[in-house]
């Protein structure tokens, strides 16, 4: 039997993942990851090329857990919540290497298919091309955001530090005991308004078409444009 396991992908993401949830993305390098497992540092070149591309299958696996089956039942909205849910959730359970899924989905293959699937459910909507990538982008401005921080763990749990002084905040206090319920109700609130909002301007363009094709609308409804130079 060999003194340590061979070496396969698999383990080497996991063994990567645990260094980032551990070290933090910084703290990851070949050499550790190497000491890791056991083995030389050139032994993993045989299985990935690169730090960087290493970190885009890590991504991968983390990814997989987010569900865009939401948009198969043809209700955009549903599946913006169901996206953005499970999104936020596999985010939260790797926190140190949300900033570098910041940046987008880059070459990943399966990352980009879920992104066509929410575009073109948008699309078949009624959404044009600019405006489903805007939609797109900003649901993860709001997702990144939520991983990123946590606003009820930022105060003290001095109450001193608030009290008499800023008279609207004598709770303050209380908040990063229960931060994590707070966190989560307050991304909720977010999305909802987010997706609520959405909706009231969809609405609005179906009575602004509606008005182009001799219908009667409201004055001042918005008219939407596919500013196809513009879109994705």
């Amino acid at each position: 039997m060999p003194r340590n396991p061979i070496l396969s992908a698999s383990r080497i993401r996991a063994a990567a993942l645990h260094i980032i949830d551990r070290d933090g993305l910084d703290g990851l390098s070949m050499r550790k990851l190497a000491a890791e497992l056991g083995v030389q540092a050139a032994s993993l070149y045989g299985h990935v090329s690169t730090k960087d591309d290493l970190l885009h299958e890590v991504a991968s696996e983390i990814l997989e857990k987010v569900d865009v089956s939401g948009f198969s039942g043809g209700d955009w909205r549903h599946g913006l919540t169901m996206c953005a849910r499970s999104y936020r959730e596999a985010l939260a359970r790797h926190p140190n290497i949300v900033p570098f899924l910041a940046y987008g989905p880059a070459h990943r293959e399966a990352s980009l298919r879920r992104l066509d699937v929410v575009h073109g459910a948008l699309v078949a909507a009624g959404w044009t091309r600019r405006e489903a990538t805007m939609i797109a982008a900003s649901l993860m401005y709001l997702v990144f955001g939520a991983a990123l921080s946590s606003f009820s763990s930022g105060f003290s749990e001095d109450q001193s530090l608030y009290q008499d002084r800023y008279p609207n905040l004598d709770k303050a206090h209380l908040l990063p005991a229960v931060a994590a319920e707070l966190d989560r109700d307050s991304f909720e609130l977010a999305l909802n308004a987010f997706v609520t909002g959405l909706a009231v301007l969809n609405g609005r363009d179906c009575v602004a078409a509606g008005e182009a094709a001799g219908e009667s609308a409201p004055s001042g409804s918005p008219r939407r444009t596919d500013t196809t130079a513009a879109s994705t």
